[in-house]
């Protein structure tokens, strides 16, 4: 927060959780402080008294949980003396890193894989005057290929490698215990890059062993009525992490060549985050798992048409993951689960257009013809 009380982003708000120098300039876009939504409808059917909730990271500044590490890295990078960034993407990284490096007045260069990107993420990085490559290749191509140039070239790599990454993406974490006054029970999330299942794991470790949380002084996140104050490490979420069918290297032990799914933020074969990850997992007691395309698709149209909610599709893995997960008795009724929605809707146009050419009907310009169309649907 500012001096006035006016949020500023979360470089500003959590100035005392993050290792940013105090001089150094903050390049924000007002991230973070995403609402956490309460779902109504898609719980109606499921057994015990579930309460869902999904994080929705797409109301960031560029549509994605991205700009969370990236408001982080870049003010570092800056405040080290950079011109210029550089990162690989299957979209999102390259349209936060493209957006905070204008905010910045630096110069951003973003590696694609030539025609697996979705055109909403690949307009969002042109228009912020990114320099864009596409490589022959994939992302795991790309992502050998910026590690190199970040020795070689004088350029600073902000991937989810980047320390400052994470420690900006863990900052989701600490809103969720705010808003619930506690950590839920479980934590689904979307896996590609591993980078963010490993941040949010962070973020719920350093709020469970806050100074004071157990109950000698406040934890600085709440007014006192969080149940850090009362037993500091007794509650951390089950971390549950979900992947596409055709990129689904935790499910495979390893390494997946050429990752394919219509899922393009998680559409990775070479986690970079894996051994944290595993950590992740292995520490809360938690499971990886995998959907096919058909099923993240479903789970999409679910989110938006019942919940009023437009996710990406590699957002939506989480909620088919949690309702799986749900109805086949891993989840406990009684429990508190929240799912991470990684990305907005429109981000990928093509998958939704290919919903809505399916949905629209086309009737005669009478009154008549609309009436009966209306009374159809309603039938």
């Amino acid at each position: 927060m500012s001096a006035s009380g006016r949020y500023t982003g979360l470089i500003g708000r959590y100035a005392d959780r993050l290792p940013i120098d105090n001089d150094a300039p903050a390049v924000s876009l007002g991230e973070g402080n995403t609402p956490l939504i309460r779902l109504d409808h898609l719980v109606a059917d499921l057994p015990g008294e579930v309460a869902l909730y999904v994080k929705y990271e797409g109301l960031n500044p560029t549509g994605s949980f991205k700009d969370r590490g990236m408001t982080t890295a870049v003010t570092q990078a800056v405040h080290e003396g950079s011109r210029a960034i550089i990162c690989a993407s299957t979209g999102n990284t390259s349209a936060s890193a493209a957006a905070y490096a204008a905010r910045a007045g630096i110069k951003a260069f973003v590696l694609i894989p030539d025609g697996k990107i979705a055109m909403g993420k690949l307009a969002q990085a042109i228009m912020h005057g990114a320099e864009v490559l596409q490589i022959r290749g994939n992302f795991d191509d790309g992502m050998r290929i910026v590690k190199a140039m970040a020795e070689q070239a004088p350029v600073s790599l902000v991937n989810s490698v980047n320390p400052y990454r994470l420690q900006g993406q863990k900052t989701a974490a600490f809103e969720i215990c705010e808003s619930l006054g506690r950590a839920p029970d479980y934590h689904c999330l979307p896996v590609g890059n591993a980078g963010n299942i490993t941040a949010y794991w962070m973020g719920y470790s350093e709020m469970a062993l806050a100074p004071g949380a157990a109950g000698t002084a406040a934890c600085g996140f709440c007014n006192g009525d969080c149940v850090y104050h009362q037993n500091a490490v007794a509650h951390r979420p089950v971390m549950l992490g979900y992947q596409a069918s055709g990129s689904a290297p935790f499910l495979r032990g390893g390494p997946v060549e050429q990752p394919e799914t219509i899922a393009t933020a998680i559409r990775i074969g070479a986690p970079q985050s894996w051994e944290y990850a595993l950590t992740a997992s292995r520490e809360s007691g938690g499971w990886f798992d995998e959907f096919d395309d058909e099923a993240i698709l479903e789970a999409q149209w679910l989110l938006a048409s019942r919940e009023g909610i437009f996710c990406e599709p590699a957002s939506a893995v989480s909620v088919a993951g949690a309702l799986r997960d749900i109805r086949a008795g891993h989840i406990e009724p009684g429990s508190t689960v929240v799912c991470t929605l990684t990305g907005h809707g429109l981000k990928d146009p093509d998958v939704a257009k290919r919903h809505a050419e399916a949905a629209v009907s086309t009737v005669d310009a009478t009154d008549g013809a609309v009436r009966e169309a209306i009374l159809g649907k309603m039938a």
